[in-house]
């Protein structure tokens, strides 16, 4: 996770931007949260596409097919019924283009009638700033990035959601919805109706979460790690069993499980060393803050010499992985060794 301050400082700044109506003429969007994406380019069609965006002033482009032709003409185009052309190109990656000096003129110069977006999606975000050139364009762009929220924010999101739906939340099991699905808005929107409606009561518990969510590889792996660490092995070798059942790859299950260990590994040092969540962020590069939490949590309940023999386990079985003809039974066996170190 970005340290403390940078990482939702350009999506606020848009967002307050547009509320006010200060829309600028060149935007970059990108960032793993899909849904606030997706919400703000919403938002920013409305705004500047009344009409609707069957109308002449609104033009969205597949970036793969895009010429820079199509481009400069597209920018070019007058409006005729709105205020601005809005000009909506989808995976076109700026800092690979073949004529990168003309774009790069194309775009620091547009007309005030003009508002150009790209939104990477599929392909990555990877500007390289020590190219002159992206630099250029760069700080002609304002570039508004949607990273995964806070724990903090993520917990007053959920519970506004189950709100509308006309249910109620506990923070302590909005923070255990957001980490078995991972911490996306995009999902947890979804997982959101389909507990409410479940939901017997006013009040969405954990038995209802856990009776219609699927979780995520990582959030299964974890509960295995941390029944590891409780030395609780009935629970883990259930846990294993029902990573069995998600018929994921047996190598799939292995890294999982490796990288939970590892980061165990790291939180445990950080509490040896004082270090604090923080650190463990870093480290690992943690992209959500109350999974951290939960690694140190279970890293006070273990020792040092035993997270680094769980280490050495799993890459012990990595290597037999690769030759054995029965994986699953590998992994069993690495439970067993876990279970004994």
């Amino acid at each position: 996770m970005p340290a403390k301050g940078s990482k939702d400082d350009s999506y606020r700044s848009f967002s307050e931007a547009l509320k006010a109506g200060n829309i600028g003429s060149f935007y970059i969007f990108h960032g793993e949260e899909r849904y606030l994406l997706e919400h703000m380019l919403a938002q920013l069609r409305l705004r500047l596409c009344p009409n609707g965006l069957d109308s002449f002033d609104y033009k969205r482009y597949d970036g793969k097919s895009l010429t820079l032709d199509e481009l400069d003409k597209a920018i070019d185009a007058l409006p005729s019924r709105a205020e601005r052309t809005f000009v909506e190109i989808h995976d076109y990656d700026i800092f690979a283009s073949e004529d990168k000096p003309r774009l790069g003129k194309m775009l620091s110069d547009l007309p005030g009638y003009v508002c150009v977006l790209f939104v990477y999606d599929i392909i990555p975000y990877k500007p390289d700033r020590r190219v002159k050139a992206n630099t250029e364009i760069l700080k002609c762009a304002q570039a508004v990035e949607f990273a995964v929220q806070e724990q903090s924010k993520l917990v007053k999101w959920i519970m506004l959601h189950y709100k509308d739906a006309g249910k109620t939340i506990s923070a302590d099991d909005a923070k255990y919805l957001a980490f078995i699905t991972g911490g996306y808005m995009s999902t947890l929107h979804g997982e959101i109706e389909k507990t409410a409606a479940y939901a017997g009561g006013k009040t969405v518990t954990r038995a209802d979460i856990d009776a219609v969510v699927t979780p995520i590889l990582d959030a299964v792996a974890y509960k295995l790690t941390d029944a590891v660490a409780r030395q609780d092995y009935t629970i883990a070798m259930r846990i294993m069993d029902e990573l069995f059942q998600m018929r994921e790859a047996p190598h799939k299950l292995l890294f999982s499980i490796s990288l939970k260990m590892r980061q165990l590994l790291a939180a445990r040092i950080c509490v040896e060393n004082k270090s604090g969540t923080n650190a463990l962020i870093s480290i690992c590069g943690i992209k959500h803050e109350f999974q951290a939490r939960a690694l140190m949590d279970t890293a006070r309940k273990t020792s040092l010499a035993r997270c680094r023999n769980a280490v050495l386990h799993c890459a012990d079985t990595a290597y037999e992985l690769n030759s054995s003809p029965e994986p699953e039974a590998r992994l069993t066996e690495l439970l067993v060794k876990l279970a004994h170190t």
